[in-house]
């Protein structure tokens, strides 16, 4: 019973932080249900000059009993994978031109960021699936973390010509995850100090980078002119206080291994995993590696409910086995991770 009690207060602390008021999602993301949806528009002009970023006309259609024909823009975004050498298809950001009425799926968005399959093959799917993937298990350690939904989309243009139809994945805005969480967005320098940082929300993205051997972030420094923080977002309590870090872009990690993904040293493999946290959070580190050798089995399990091939998942799987392995007990969370600490 003693042990019973100690594992659930230890799963608790996976989602401890400061976002403790959370509310529920607005509609798209309240449910993890593949959506069927069309987007017609200038898509092939869209692709061929994507690192142009300039907004296009489009229109978003829901089919069903209450269909919906939503008009909206769409804008390349991104940095690499905008680039035509890396995705013949961008990544997007898809601003609606009205205010989706109250019983739209999309009821109370704005903008939304849709990650898109990038390249036409089939192993491209995969990828983005295990990127999708990387977002539900953080969702599994703290509320204080982007929601995103699976969408089949149909790409047609003007006249309906079908372009090609493959998965993506809205991602949640980041304003209103701080508002699930109450917690705000406010405008950050483009450098903060790790002694800014709430501890126990900078171990658990630290901790979970190194999970899906991601070196390709920050929660310390973004570009220069473009605020805090690299692949991270920070949000701080409404009265104020430590920022919490909401990490995203998981594209480079060991996880998903994607064919254009480096190190940041260009030579060494995205698979190999290298901790990037900070020595003085080593005691929530601890703490939260403990609760998640409690929770092994349930993260593993969100890796078989995405509808990825089996083979994926079982490689996705295979390689968090090696983060379980790196955490068994605190010595060896001491000796493969937390000595490399900064």
């Amino acid at each position: 019973m003693a042990r019973a009690r100690l594992a659930a207060m230890l799963a608790a602390l996976v989602m401890a932080g400061t976002a403790s008021a959370q509310t529920a999602p607005k509609p798209l993301f309240a449910s993890n249900e593949i959506i069927r949806l069309t987007i017609r528009g200038p898509i092939g002009q869209l692709a061929r000059s994507a690192e142009q970023r300039t907004p296009r006309d489009a229109v978003l259609m829901i089919p069903g009993a209450a269909p919906e024909t939503l008009p909206i823009q769409l804008t390349p975004r991104g940095i690499t994978r905008l680039r035509h050498e890396v995705c013949q298809f961008p990544p997007l950001r898809v601003r609606f031109q009205g205010t989706p009425g109250p019983g739209s799926l999309f009821a109370g968005q704005r903008q939304l960021k849709l990650v898109t399959h990038c390249r036409p093959s089939a192993s491209f799917q995969q990828y983005l699936l295990l990127e999708y993937t990387a977002y539900r298990l953080y969702n599994q350690l703290t509320p204080a973390s982007h929601r995103v939904r699976l969408a089949a989309i149909d790409y047609v243009d003007e006249s309906n010509k079908p372009i090609t139809s493959r998965l993506g994945f809205f991602l949640e805005d980041i304003d209103d995850v701080a508002a699930r969480n109450a917690l705000r967005s406010p405008p950050t320098p483009d450098r903060i100090s790790s002694l800014q940082l709430n501890s126990a929300d900078a171990a658990r993205v630290a901790l979970f980078e190194y999970m899906i051997g991601n070196m390709d972030w920050s929660m310390r420094a973004g570009p220069k002119g473009e605020g805090c923080c690299h692949n991270s977002r920070l949000l701080t309590p409404a009265a104020g206080g430590a920022y919490v870090p909401v990490p995203y872009d998981f594209d480079y990690s060991g996880l998903v291994n994607a064919p254009y993904a480096i190190s940041p040293d260009g030579k060494t493999s995205v698979l190999k995993r290298r901790y990037m946290g900070y020595c003085r959070h080593n005691a929530d580190v601890l703490a939260l590696a403990a609760s998640l050798r409690t929770r092994r089995m349930a993260l593993l399990s969100a890796i078989s409910e995405v509808p990825a091939d089996e083979s994926v998942k079982r490689r996705a799987a295979a390689y968090l086995d090696g983060f379980f392995n790196d955490i068994a007990d605190d010595a060896k969370t001491n000796a493969k991770i937390l000595k490399g600490c900064f």
